[in-house]
C-alpha cells in the first residue's frame, strides 16, 4: 500500500541529485508483481524525458525519482493509489494494479543551470587566455552525463579548430572555452538548452541531453595578432643588427604552442641559412629575424596567418601558432667587404706589406659566434704565404695588405671573400663569416709584379755565354739552374720569396725555351726588358 524504493546501485560520485523541478532522462522496465512486462523504454531505443514534480508523471514515480544520482539504479514499487488507481489504463494496466519499475537515471538538469567549468590542470605560466573572437585548437572527449562517449577529437587524431564567441560553436562551448590557457585542461558541462536542445544533433546526441566535454587547449591566437618576440639573451656588445637583405645563419628549435617539437636545426647539426626580408622564409620569421645581433637568442611566436596558414605543412597542423627559439650564429650582407680592426701598430712602421711580399704570421681563426676553427699557435709554427698570389682566400689577401711587422689586427671576412656557400667540409661551415686575429712576425719584400728573378747589380753583357758553361751554344735546364743558384748564393740576384726554387727556375727556363726542345739557344735567349710586349715571368 506504500511506495517502496530499493537503491540497487549508487555511484561513488554523486555531485547532484534530482530535485522537484529538475528535468531527467531515464531508462526503465515496467512490470507487474508477477514479472509480466507492460512497458520498456529500452524497447523504444530512447530514454523517457520529463520534468520531475510538475505532475507529468504518476505520483509514485514523481516521488521515487527525487534524490536519484546520474547512473543510479532504483527498483520502485508503486501502489495503485500512487499509480493508475481503480481505473488503470485500458488494455495496458488493469485496475488497482501494483507497478514495478527498474529505473536507471541517465541525465539530469534544471532550466536555471549554467555552464559548469572544472579546471583540473593549469600551467604555471599563462601569458594569455581565450577571449571572444580568438581562434583556438583543442582536443576533447565528449560524453553524456552518464559517461557514454559520443565523440572524440583524439580518435580522429586531429584537433578541433574554431573561432570562439562568434557562433561557430554551441553556446555552452563558446562560454566554456573563455579564459582558458594553452595547456589547460578542464571539464565543461553544458545543459541541453545551451547545447543541442530538444532535437539533439540528429546523429549521436539525443534531444534534451546534457553534454560533458573534457578539453585540453593546444593553441590560441587572434587574426589581428602580429608576431611576438621574447628576448632571451642579447650580447652586451652588439655593433651591428640585421637588416633587410642580410644573409643569416642561425640555429632553431621549432615547437607548437603546447611545446610539441616539429623541427630543429640542432638535430641536423647544421644552421639554417637564409636571406632576411626577401620572402625566402615565412612572413613571421622574415620579420622576427630583423634587428638581431650575432650571438643573440630570442623566441619568435608566429600566428598561423604569418606562418603556414590553414593548411599547415608536414608535421605542422593547419592554423597552428609556431614558436621558434633561435640562436643567431652570424650574418652578413652581400655588399660587405673585409673589415679590419688594428689593435697594435709599432711606432717604427715604415715598411708595409704589399702584393708579392713573403709573410710569416700567427693567427687564430674563429666564427662570428666565437667558435674556434684553427690556430697556428696550437701548431707551434707560423703560416707563410706570398701575398696576392692566391695562396689564401681573397679576403685574407686583402686583410694582410699594408701591414707592418709586429702589427696585430682582426680581419673579418664575409663568405663571398672567404670559403663561399660550400665552406670546407668538416672545418668551415658554408656561408660562414670568418674572424682572424693576426700578428705579422716577418716580412720579406717581394719582386716587382711579373718578375720571378731580379739582378741586384748590373747585368753582364755576356750573360748567355756565362750561363753556357761548356760553350756549345746551348743551355740545358741543369746549366740554367746551377747558374741561377750561384747568383742567389753570391747575392748578385734575388728570387721571388716564398716559392719553390726548382719550380721557379723551371718556369723561367720554359719561358726561354721558345721551341720547347729542352734547350735554349742564343737566338731564343732574351731579358725581360727586351720583351715588353710579351707576358712571361723570366729574366
Amino acid at each position: 500500500t506504500e511506495l517502496g524504493v530499493e537503491r540497487r546501485f549508487v555511484p561513488e560520485s554523486c555531485p547532484r541529485a534530482v530535485r522537484p523541478g529538475d528535468f531527467v532522462r531515464y531508462h526503465y522496465l515496467g512490470s507487474f508483481p508477477d514479472g509480466t512486462r507492460f512497458d520498456s523504454s529500452y524497447d523504444r531505443g530512447s530514454t523517457f524525458n520529463v520534468f520531475v514534480g510538475r505532475g507529468q508523471l504518476i505520483a509514485g514515480m514523481d516521488q521515487a525519482l527525487v534524490g536519484m544520482c546520474v547512473n543510479e539504479r532504483r527498483f520502485v514499487k508503486i501502489p495503485p493509489k500512487l499509480a493508475y488507481g481503480s481505473e488503470g489504463v485500458p488494455g495496458v494496466i488493469p485496475p488497482n494494479a501494483v507497478l514495478h519499475f527498474d529505473v536507471l537515471l541517465i541525465d539530469l538538469w534544471n532550466s536555471e543551470d549554467e555552464v559548469q567549468v572544472q579546471t583540473y590542470f593549469k600551467p604555471e605560466k599563462c601569458p594569455r587566455t581565450v577571449q571572444v573572437s580568438d581562434f583556438v585548437r583543442y582536443h576533447y572527449n565528449g560524453t553524456f552525463l552518464d559517461g557514454t562517449l559520443f565523440d572524440s577529437s583524439h580518435n580522429r587524431m586531429r584537433t578541433y579548430d574554431t573561432y570562439v564567441g562568434i557562433g561557430w560553436l554551441i553556446a555552452g562551448m563558446d562560454q566554456g572555452l573563455l579564459g582558458m590557457c594553452v595547456g589547460e585542461k578542464r571539464i565543461i558541462t553544458i545543459p541541453p538548452f545551451l547545447a543541442y536542445g530538444e532535437d539533439g544533433d540528429g546523429k549521436e546526441i539525443p534531444g534534451q541531453a546534457s553534454l560533458v566535454f573534457d578539453v585540453v587547449l593546444l593553441d590560441l591566437h587572434n587574426p589581428k595578432d602580429g608576431i611576438a618576440i621574447e628576448n632571451q639573451l642579447v650580447p652586451e656588445s652588439c655593433e651591428r643588427r640585421s637588416q633587410t637583405g642580410d644573409f643569416l645563419r642561425y640555429h632553431y628549435n621549432g615547437t607548437l604552442l603546447d611545446g610539441t617539437l616539429f623541427d630543429s636545426s640542432y638535430s641536423r647539426n647544421r644552421t639554417y641559412d637564409t636571406y632576411v626580408g626577401k620572402g625566402y622564409v615565412i612572413a613571421g620569421m622574415d620579420e622576427g629575424l630583423l634587428g638581431v645581433c650575432t650571438g643573440e637568442k630570442r623566441r619568435i611566436i608566429i600566428p598561423p596567418h604569418l606562418g603556414y596558414g590553414e593548411e599547415g605543412r608536414g608535421k605542422i597542423p593547419g592554423s597552428a601558432v609556431l614558436v621558434f627559439d633561435i640562436h643567431v650564429v652570424d650574418f652578413h650582407n652581400p655588399s660587405d667587404s673585409v673589415s679590419i680592426t688594428v689593435h697594435y701598430k709599432p711606432s717604427n712602421c715604415t715598411v708595409l706589406s704589399k702584393k708579392g711580399d713573403y709573410l710569416k704570421y700567427h693567427y687564430n681563426a674563429s666564427l662570428l659566434d666565437g667558435t674556434l676553427l684553427d690556430s697556428t699557435h696550437s701548431l707551434g709554427k707560423t703560416y707563410n704565404i706570398v701575398l696576392g698570389s692566391g695562396q689564401v682566400v681573397l679576403g685574407m689577401d686583402m686583410g694582410l695588405q699594408d701591414m707592418c711587422v709586429g702589427e696585430r689586427r682582426t680581419v673579418v671576412i664575409p663568405p663571398h671573400l672567404g670559403y663561399g656557400e660550400d665552406g670546407v667540409e668538416g672545418e668551415v661551415p658554408g656561408s660562414a663569416v670568418l674572424v682572424f686575429d693576426i700578428e705579422l712576425l716577418e716580412l720579406v719584400s717581394g719582386l716587382p709584379e711579373g718578375y720571378m728573378f731580379v739582378w741586384n747589380g748590373e747585368v753582364s753583357p755576356n750573360l748567355f755565354e756565362e750561363i753556357d758553361q761548356n760553350h756549345d751554344g746551348e743551355v740545358l735546364l741543369e746549366e740554367f739552374s746551377e747558374y741561377i743558384q750561384t747568383q742567389v748564393d753570391t747575392g748578385k740576384g734575388k728570387l721571388a720569396p716564398g716559392f719553390d726554387f726548382e719550380k721557379i727556375v723551371k718556369n723561367m727556363f720554359t719561358n726561354q725555351d721558345r721551341d720547347g726542345n729542352g734547350k735554349v739557344t742564343a737566338e731564343e735567349f732574351k731579358l725581360k726588358d727586351q720583351e715588353a710586349r710579351e707576358e712571361h715571368d723570366e729574366l
